[in-house]
Order: structure tokens, then C-alpha cells, then sequence
């Protein structure tokens, strides 16, 4: 009885082993389709990716390109700027001066003259604060009549 015991129990234990394999067998099969699908669509991934890095670096050799062209164009520009500030800057401003005076002096030719009778008046910040004051003899601080 013994013996028919054991011999059950070792039917049991390969019966169970026996389904334990067949689903790891199928496991592995899974697995196994599942690494196949990813390489499948892994490889064009990487193509194109790899597709795409050698674009963006064409790119970015003609951004560097464009950058060095505008930094010429930048210092060209300064240079240009410094020698024509150079050349007419100078005479430029001597008659721009010039200019300016002819106008004030014109402008003061043909301004009336201020009415001395009315007392000048200083405004300071929304005031007004009256002329120097008289002296008794009619006189202002400054000596002059008014």
C-alpha cells in the first residue's frame, strides 16, 4: 500500500510539473513573438531617428553658417559706421552749430522787447514768487530802475 501511495504521489507531482511546463512553454512562445514584433518595428525607429539627427545637424551647420555671416555683416557695419561718424561728424556738427546760432540770433532780431514795466516773476514748483524787492530810493536789489 505503501508502494501505491508513493506511486500517486509521484503521478500528482508530474502531472502538476507537467502543466507548470506546457504554460511556461507557452510563455516563452509569447515572449518570444513579442521581442520578434518589437525588433520588427524597432529597426525603422531607429532609422528614422537616425534619419532625423543627420537633418538636424545639416540644419545646424547652416544655422552656424547664417550666424558667422550676420557677425561679418556686424562688424562691417560698425566699421562703416565709424568711419562715416569719422569723415562727417565733425562738419556735421560745426554746422548743425552754426545753424543754431544764425537761428538765435535771427530769433532774437525779430523778438519785441520784453515790457519793463511789468515786474518779472520766478514760478517754482506751482509758485510764484514775486521779483526782488524794491529799495525805498525805487531801486531793485539789482540797481536797475523798475
Amino acid at each position: 500500500m505503501a508502494g501505491i501511495l508513493v506511486a500517486v504521489f509521484w503521478a500528482i507531482l508530474v502531472s502538476f510539473l507537467a502543466v507548470v511546463l506546457v504554460r511556461l512553454a507557452q510563455t516563452l512562445k509569447a515572449a518570444t513573438a513579442l521581442v520578434a514584433d518589437v525588433t520588427e518595428q524597432a529597426v525603422p525607429l531607429l532609422a528614422d531617428a537616425s534619419a532625423t539627427l543627420r537633418s538636424a545637424q545639416t540644419q545646424l551647420d547652416k544655422v552656424d553658417a547664417i550666424a558667422s555671416d550676420v557677425q561679418e555683416v556686424t562688424s562691417n557695419a560698425s566699421a562703416l559706421s565709424t568711419t562715416v561718424a569719422s569723415t562727417f561728424g565733425g562738419p556735421l556738427v560745426k554746422v548743425a552749430a552754426f545753424g543754431y546760432g544764425v537761428r538765435q540770433a535771427l530769433g532774437r532780431r525779430t523778438e519785441p522787447e520784453p515790457d519793463r514795466r511789468t515786474p518779472r516773476r520766478t514760478v517754482v514748483v506751482g509758485r510764484t514768487v514775486p521779483s526782488a524787492r524794491k529799495r525805498r530810493n525805487g531801486r531793485s536789489s539789482r540797481g536797475q530802475k523798475d
